[in-house]
């Protein structure tokens, strides 16, 4: 994310070949129709962001974003053989060359109604905002590993059951490798956020287009709390309005917050400016810090330690509720 301007069994990862907790429903009590909601099972995204911080740091062209790319693109291919990576040269505000990978799967690729579920799946190369070891890149459990975590156990979910609607889960590359302030090289514009920006103009799909899109960043620290962040609020108000009062429904209104705050740059800017799908971000905002961000972003705190199950919960259990009613 940028600034602002105890063991499981093998079956419980795997999509559809077993019975699992996913078989339990949450009913709806409207007596016109009845949705049957699936249960988000905070363990098994818990599990998820584990793995990835198993791999290292993420960060482009390092050894854990190679070893982590490979296993996102083989665990979403046993839950659709519908995956693609999208790979495309990119340059760093540090004069480096790379190949990003955006990571998409798609679920009903054939069905015209879609919306798109987006993280990153980067972690931040340096830990510019810790007191020591800034020059070394961070683990990236909750800025970057949340996000992806949420999105593998819906990507789960879905493959057992179906929504009505089509699905991208769109996995980006390169959100988290922006120029810091102390940079001694010459400014880059833009030099966040390079494989939103990337697929933003090169979509996956020629003419493609969904009626709405939800970004996670930063979703799964303790007592997390979500805000009506600026640019989410001008491109998707309804949106936003639907989910954060599906949430306070849920009973997960400590986490999601009606109050307004300031613009952050994020993937969905990008996705809103340039590929026009009214998208809105899920991320953590803290008024005590001064970056008003997590207190551990972008420093070595940011490890599993900084990861919080009830959160992951009321995240993924609200995104599944809007979903399944769609």
């Amino acid at each position: 994310m940028i600034r602002i301007f105890t063991l499981f069994t093998i079956c419980l990862f795997y999509c559809c070949s077993t019975e699992i907790d996913n078989k339990k429903i949450i009913k709806n009590t409207n007596n016109v129709s009845k949705i049957h909601i699936p249960v988000f099972n905070e363990d098994s995204a818990y599990f998820f962001i584990q793995k990835q911080v198993d791999f290292g740091p993420r960060f482009l062209s390092s050894p854990g974003w190679a070893k982590c790319s490979s296993f996102l693109e083989n665990k979403l291919k046993t839950y659709t053989e519908n995956v693609i990576v999208q790979k495309a040269p990119t340059k760093t505000y540090d004069n480096k060359k790379h190949t990003l990978k955006n990571i998409i799967a798609s679920f009903s690729p054939e069905k015209n109604n879609r919306i798109v579920l987006m993280a990153h799946w980067d972690t931040r190369p340096i830990a510019d905002y810790d007191t020591i070891n800034q020059n070394q890149p961070i683990l990236g459990a909750n800025d970057g590993g949340s996000g992806v975590a949420v999105l593998l156990e819906l990507a789960r979910i879905f493959c057992l059951q179906k929504p009505n609607i089509g699905i991208d889960l769109i996995l980006f590359d390169a959100e988290d490798y922006g120029q810091p302030e102390n940079s001694k090289y010459p400014i880059m514009q833009n030099s966040w956020c390079l494989g939103s920006q990337y697929w933003s103009k090169n979509p996956h799909k020629k003419n493609y287009f969904a009626k709405y899109g939800i970004l996670l960043d930063m979703v799964g620290a303790k007592d997390a709390v979500f805000t009506f962040e600026e640019t989410s609020h001008y491109y998707n108000s309804n949106l936003l309005n639907k989910v954060w009062k599906k949430a306070h429904q849920l009973g997960y209104g400590n986490h999601f917050s009606f109050t307004k705050t300031k613009q952050i740059i994020d993937d969905h800017y990008y996705v809103n400016l340039i590929a026009g799908i009214p998208t809105i971000d899920i991320i953590e905002y803290d008024p005590s810090t001064q970056t008003n961000f997590n207190k551990h972003w972008h420093t070595h705190g940011d490890n599993m330690d900084n990861v919080n199950k009830e959160t992951l919960k009321a995240v993924g259990q609200t995104l599944l509720h809007i979903i399944y009613s769609e």
